[in-house]
């Protein structure tokens, strides 16, 4: 199959849904959105693992045009989130739009015709007069190259990808990693296994969960009175806003956090021996910052194993530590996050010149304009881009930012009869210089960690630095001297 079309939106979680709305209710429709799935949801459709959740407020962690009164807990977990998706899809009448099951297998910039010629795995062609890559960074699975995993003859499986067909019931578990996911789902099923071992490379900082249920008068106060709801939003946003002082102003600020997180793990780990072992040694947010209420408890059951000596090998069943101790294993379950940073290893985008993008990311480091545009890659979009990651509030608040600046962006193209914008190669560049300085001082690069936040070379590529209110305001308006407007005949536009 072929088609033309204005846009094509790759992906289905909060940022190309967030897309397709915002083109919608500026009267576009001439959009498709590809799915690689057989539905949507992107994260929340991948990750289902027992206790997932968000650790972002679940009155943040949505749309503002679109608040959802009804939410159960302060911290909604993923069947929840799923459904809000779903929900606004439907809303939306997204459906429409969306192929599902087309994984986008390349993309080239024709630069006589000025469109993208888009292919899917399944040999399905589309051209565009501009694309948006909404796939973000979470959704590539980092499986460790474990020595003698081939010969491993028990079930293994990431947390993204949880096989709900496997019975844990009295089964010996490896966990392997202690990121985001692992301290939600160890909780869930240390009661199951006959035996859970933990193990760790880094110990994470742990915050208290300030989790509860949403009573039912508040959801019917947020039902009756919209307003009220609104207001609790931009508490909750304002509230975890302060903290960016903390990540990105002064490092020091940090110490108190510090304090309340190391109180935390005093109240639920009495064991002197355990505690130190989950006693960080580098500067909180420079790896993320973790909230869980029964994480150090579960750590506490004489059924499961912190094991802090490393994986030396693997074996037939069993899993062989640092310290040469081998023990018995039915299962390996990898809670070691996603590819961040090489995430865009795998896009086979070729832009001016032929020009590779992922090689191009590779050689020289990734640079963007905004997280958004890319010089020489003419209208291409991306979504939950480079350097537009967070630790302190909601990317939906950025998506939001993203999703304007792109509909502005094909604005501009169409009020000035372009067929080609392109950021200006000295604009972006400039703009990553002043980027860069700001990473340098944060908490990220001096607070003493190696985390996914950075590349190979030590250089941030993942989130902002510091508060998203800036961002808004620097993504509000497209400057349209940034960029560099071209017909098909190839004549100059004047900006």
């Amino acid at each position: 199959m072929h088609r033309e079309v204005k846009v094509l939106v790759v992906g289905t979680g909060f940022a190309g849904l967030g897309m397709a709305i915002e083109l919608k209710r500026t009267g576009e429709r001439d959009f498709v959105v590809l799915e690689k799935a057989d539905d949507l949801g992107g994260t929340w459709r991948d990750n289902s693992y027992p206790g997932c959740a968000c650790d972002v407020p679940s009155h943040m962690y949505s749309y503002s045009f679109e608040l959802n009164p009804s939410w159960s807990r302060v911290f909604a977990r993923q069947p929840e989130i799923r459904d809000y998706l779903d929900r606004v899809a439907d809303k939306y009448r997204l459906r429409e739009h969306i192929r599902f099951g087309a994984e986008v297998s390349g993309a080239r910039w024709d630069e006589d015709a000025k469109v993208w010629h888009v292919s899917t795995a399944h040999g399905d062609t589309y051209t565009a007069k501009a694309v948006v890559a909404g796939v973000g960074a979470l959704h590539i699975p980092n499986v460790p190259e474990l020595p003698g995993i081939g010969a491993f003859r028990g079930k293994a499986f990431h947390s993204a990808r949880w096989d709900h067909s496997y019975d844990l019931k009295g089964k010996k578990v490896a966990v392997v990693g202690t990121g985001a996911s692992a301290i939600q789902f160890v909780p869930r099923i240390a009661d199951d296994v006959a035996r859970l071992t933990l193990f760790q490379r880094t110990p994470p900082w742990v915050m208290p969960k300030a989790d509860r249920p949403i009573s039912g008068w508040e959801r019917r106060l947020f039902r009756a009175f919209p307003f009220t709801q609104r207001l609790y939003r931009n508490f909750v946003y304002w509230t975890r806003e302060s903290t960016a002082l903390g990540f990105a102003v002064d490092p020091r600020i940090m110490e108190v956090a510090q304090t309340v997180a190391k109180r935390h793990l005093r109240s639920q780990v009495p064991d002197p021996a355990l505690r130190a072992k989950l006693q960080p040694d580098y500067t909180m947010g420079c790896k993320r910052v973790l909230i869980s209420n029964d994480y150090y408890p579960t750590l506490m059951k004489p059924t499961v194993d912190l094991n802090v000596d490393g994986i030396a090998e693997v074996r037939a069943h069993s899993v062989v530590d640092g310290a040469g101790v081998e023990h018995e294993v039915d299962a390996i379950i990898y809670g070691t996050g996603f590819h961040v940073v090489d995430s865009f290893d795998y896009l086979d985008i070729r832009g001016k010149g032929g020009r590779d993008l992922a090689a191009q990311w590779r050689e020289e480091g990734i640079e963007t304009y905004y997280g958004i545009t890319v010089s020489g890659y003419p209208n291409l979009f991306f979504l939950l881009g480079p350097n537009t990651g967070l630790g302190h509030n909601s990317v939906v608040f950025m998506i939001e930012s993203q999703i304007r600046y792109v509909r502005q962006c094909l604005d501009l193209l169409d009020r000035h009869g372009a067929d080609e914008l392109d950021v200006r190669p000295e604009v972006q560049a400039r703009f990553n210089r002043r980027l860069q300085r700001k990473l340098s001082r944060g908490v990220w690069t001096e607070g003493g960690c190696r985390s996914w936040y950075l590349d190979a070379r030590g250089v941030n590529r993942t989130v902002w630095p510091g508060f998203t209110w800036r961002y808004w305001m620097r993504t509000r308006t497209v400057r349209a001297e940034d960029y560099a407007l071209t017909r098909a005949r190839r004549e100059r536009v004047p900006a």
